[in-house]
């Protein structure tokens, strides 16, 4: 296990409100994906001369039910600041956003996600919830650091976010991904954001050894690789100081190709920003009866769903837990028990083979094509004992991949278990012929017994009902043996 003693972590979490249909002060439209770059796009959000931003409210609702869901303090008035910085992702040289310093207040403060890492149960504290625009994507050819020249795609600018930043209390980075998968169930299960999408929860951290200075890693794009930047950097820190080098304050990049962390530019201070109020912009003011009337329609929670899933279900809470920390998975869950599935067969195959391929493949629950219904049936047939469970364990991937139904599967690749006492019988006749040795040794080594068996699931291409075939291979065993004795 690696040391991560003195290692603090920070981070600042934005999330796109991928719900809304434009962006966050104009109406051009959100849905930027795999469209035609720089063709989203109007005068307010390119910032031309004479255009005026005006608030998308939906905004602040979305934004509203994400603060009280992390129980922050909402704030009664808050301001959006222009942040000054001359980069080609900011088509108006300064970026929308909030600000919790000289006089600046964000949408909301305090509040905090609680998480469960290695067994323990872990709360980091928020600083503030805020909203803020996003840039424009910047589009290299290979690698940032080697790419002869830049794209700008605008299409995305002006896209509203949400920004969520941490105390610098994370202890690791699998914490650091824990954590963010958490709020990543949190915004889907509030409906605000699809975190499915790509591009759709970035974050930047923070993070120093002690005896070091801080440096910021822009743009990590998944949970995956939080941890693998936040692992390279922990070690290329700790290399410096173990030769005496000074860490400086920079801000570096992720290269998700190579796996390294490389240098953009020195570390802005907060006066490099000149943030000042957006003179555009009025105050957002709400109200105890704004606040209270979203509070009163707030969905359930990934935390009180995992409690339900608990009490009605009887799941343990790691199991609970691992299907609530992405909607899709406990609404599958639950579609499957609505279909008549039982809750501990369901939960047992969702936690093993279901989400073990979906990690192999890394997809996401809507890119596999099998249905809750077709899920419950191929548990039956288990249940029913027309497949074996490993035949399942086949017939499963083949629906994830096709879509067809477990009775087709089964039918067409001709599955059925094989019950028939005297069918394997015929195979354990020729399992003992072929492994001769190991019928000699089946009569003292217990290890001998399980090859043969194993032998005999091969000849059956795994339909070989397993109870069945271990009875008749033995009884053929102390056929073999009285036999032997005879003679």
């Amino acid at each position: 296990m690696k040391d991560y003693n003195n290692v603090i972590i920070g981070l600042e979490i934005h999330c796109q409100l991928t719900a809304l249909k434009s962006k966050l002060f104009c109406t051009c439209s959100t849905d930027y994906r795999d469209k035609a770059p720089n063709t989203l796009l109007c005068p307010v959000c390119l910032g031309l001369p004479g255009s005026l931003p005006v608030l998308n409210q939906r905004v602040i609702e979305l934004a509203v039910m994400v603060a009280l869901a992390l129980k922050s303090q909402i704030s009664e008035k808050s301001f959006f600041f222009r942040k000054n910085y001359y980069y080609p992702d900011m088509p108006k040289n300064f970026q929308i956003s909030q600000y919790d310093k000289s006089g600046g207040i964000p949408l909301a403060v305090g509040g905090s996600v609680n998480s469960r890492f290695e067994g323990k149960e872990r709360e980091v504290e928020i600083i503030r919830v805020q909203v803020e625009e996003d840039p424009a994507k910047l589009v290299y050819v290979g690698s940032i650091d080697c790419s002869p020249y830049t794209l700008v795609d605008y299409n995305r600018a002006g896209i509203a976010l949400l920004e969520i930043v941490t105390k610098p209390t994370i202890k690791s980075p699998g914490e650091a991904r824990i954590l963010l998968q958490k709020l990543r169930s949190i915004f889907e299960h509030l409906g605000v954001s699809d975190g499915s999408l790509a591009g759709a929860m970035r974050c930047d951290a923070n993070i120093s050894i002690a005896g070091g200075e801080r440096v910021e890693v822009k743009n990590i794009s998944s949970f995956k690789e939080v941890e693998r930047a936040l692992n390279f950097e922990i070690t290329r820190q700790r290399n410096l100081l173990a030769r005496g080098r000074e860490i400086t304050m920079e801000t570096r990049h992720w290269d998700e190709v190579k796996r390294v962390t490389v240098s953009l530019r020195s570390k802005e201070e907060e006066h490099d920003y000149r943030y000042f109020p957006e003179p555009d912009l009025v105050p957002v003011i709400l109200s105890d009866e704004y606040i209270n009337r979203i509070r009163l329609f707030l969905p359930e929670l990934p935390d009180a769903r995992r409690d339900r899933l608990m009490k009605e279900y009887d799941l343990s809470q790691y199991d609970a837990e691992v299907i609530t920390s992405e909607k899709d998975l406990a609404d599958f869950f639950e579609q499957c028990i609505a279909r008549g599935g039982d809750p501990k067969q369901v939960g047992n195959w969702i936690m093993t083979d279901f989400l073990r391929w979906l990690r192999e493949e890394e997809l996401d629950l809507a890119a596999t094509r099998v249905t809750p219904q077709n899920l419950v049936e191929m548990i039956r047939l288990i249940e029913e004992g027309t497949i074996s469970g490993k035949i399942g364990k086949s017939v499963l991937r083949t629906m994830m991949k096709t879509g067809k139904s477990a009775q087709e599967i089964v039918k067409t690749e001709g599955l059925v278990r094989i019950a028939s006492e005297r069918e394997i019988r015929s195979l354990v006749d020729k399992i003992v012929k072929e492994h001769v040795k190991a019928v000699e040794d089946a009569s003292v080594d217990e290890k001998a017994i399980h090859f043969l068996v194993g032998q005999l699931m091969k000849l059956s291409g795994g339909k070989a009902d397993p109870p069945l075939a271990n009875k008749v291979l033995r009884e053929k065993l102390e056929e073999l043996k009285r036999e032997s004795k005879k003679s």
